[in-house]
């Protein structure tokens, strides 16, 4: 009797102890399962910096100044030309070279003017010099005596002129060189081997000191915030940046365009190193000075539809897509322009496969893998 006892107390518990089993499986079915993170990312907060004022412009690139070469002579056939275009020529350099035959006949010519002029200016100074002798004793009378210092006068005047006829026949004989009148680069050639221009005509053209400057565009507005001396940095054709400084702003715009112009020096090594030329189109940049801005890393801007978002991670490692303005660049960094606060953590890396409210994993660039946090577990009641 006491076995049979001990069974059927034996298969109670058993089946007591199934039953608590059971409904502990049973509840453990139902516990909620863990939310997946859709994405890694790695997260950093805004950074206050400092970022320069820059003043973009277009314009064109001149010559400082240019130099047109002619001949002052005549009649002369050019037999020599000795300057190309891009050459680089110095101050009194020959660039061309004229016939000069015909100039040194006529040189000749007057020499032996001067001479006869001067041998009858002796003369005349010796008969004047005798007259005057005998003004008083009467061996002459008034008019001859005047008339032979008039002669003298006279012949002293015929000298002079035949010097200043013999001067202008030298400069002429000198303007068979064609001189450069500064130092700088031949831009243009028009001097032909066995031309006989005329006067005035001009044969070179010349960019002086080979300087080039840049004359940017700006608006009535702009021309304010551009002064003498601000640094500018220009972008030629192939792309090579060129550092300059305005040298003056124009004190009249455009009534047409509404443009001023803005003349900026620009500065390279080496003569002829420039890749700026004259005539070039060339956009560039004015240095304001800087100011403070709010920045964040380039990769954590999403430019979707043409607006500019970004990914703000919560508390429980979902984000929320903030849509912002941006503004200046600087190297790997974008200014944020609209309201963000200083201690907002943004995604950074992955940011443009997000969407709003996704769940992510978070990477420290300290550290291991940070797992999103699991939903709280909800305390169950035992009855």
């Amino acid at each position: 009797m006491n076995r049979m006892y001990l069974n059927c107390r034996e298969l109670c518990i058993a089946a007591l102890l199934g039953a608590d089993l059971g409904a502990a499986h049973a509840a453990d079915d139902k516990k909620p399962a863990e939310a997946k993170a859709s994405l890694t990312v790695t997260t950093a907060l805004p950074q206050s910096a400092k970022l320069p004022i820059r003043l973009a412009a277009n314009g064109s690139i001149a010559a400082w100044q240019e130099a047109s070469i002619g001949t002052e002579t005549a009649g002369l056939r050019l037999s020599e030309v000795r300057a190309q275009v891009g050459d680089q020529v110095r101050a009194g350099q020959v660039l061309a070279v004229f016939a000069s035959d015909a100039v040194q006949a006529d040189v000749a010519l007057a020499q032996a003017g001067l001479l006869e002029a001067e041998a009858n200016a002796a003369d005349a100074a010796g008969n004047a010099e005798r007259a005057r002798a005998v003004a008083g004793s009467g061996a002459l009378s008034a008019q001859q005596v005047n008339q032979y210092l008039t002669a003298e006068q006279t012949s002293q005047a015929r000298v002079q002129a035949a010097r200043a006829a013999l001067g202008v026949q030298q400069l002429r004989l000198r303007n068979t060189q064609l001189l450069a009148p500064d130092s700088g680069i031949i831009a243009a050639r028009s001097a032909t081997v066995g031309a006989v221009p005329g006067s005035g005509t001009e044969l070179f053209r010349m960019i002086r000191q080979g300087r080039l400057e840049w004359r940017a565009e700006l608006t009535s507005a702009e021309l304010g915030r551009v002064k003498r001396g601000t640094p500018a940095l220009v972008t030629a054709a192939d792309g090579t940046q060129l550092r300059g400084q305005v040298r003056v702003v124009a004190p009249t715009v455009d009534p047409q365009t509404r443009f001023g112009l803005v003349y900026v020096d620009l500065r390279f090594s080496g003569a002829g190193s420039s890749p700026a030329r004259a005539g070039m189109f060339a956009k560039g940049e004015f240095a304001l000075g800087d100011s403070a801005a709010l920045t964040l890393p380039q990769s954590a801007i999403v430019m979707r539809d043409g607006f500019s978002y970004l990914y703000r991670l919560g508390a429980d490692s979902r984000v929320a897509r903030i849509k912002v303005q941006t503004g200046r660049m600087a190297g790997d960094r974008i200014e944020i322009t609209s309201e963000l606060a200083p201690d907002t953590r943004v995604v950074t890396s992955g940011a443009g496969f997000l969407n709003d409210g996704d769940l992510v994993r978070v990477v420290d660039s300290a550290g291991p893998a940070k797992a999103p946090a699991p939903p709280a577990k909800t305390a169950s009641t035992v009855r």
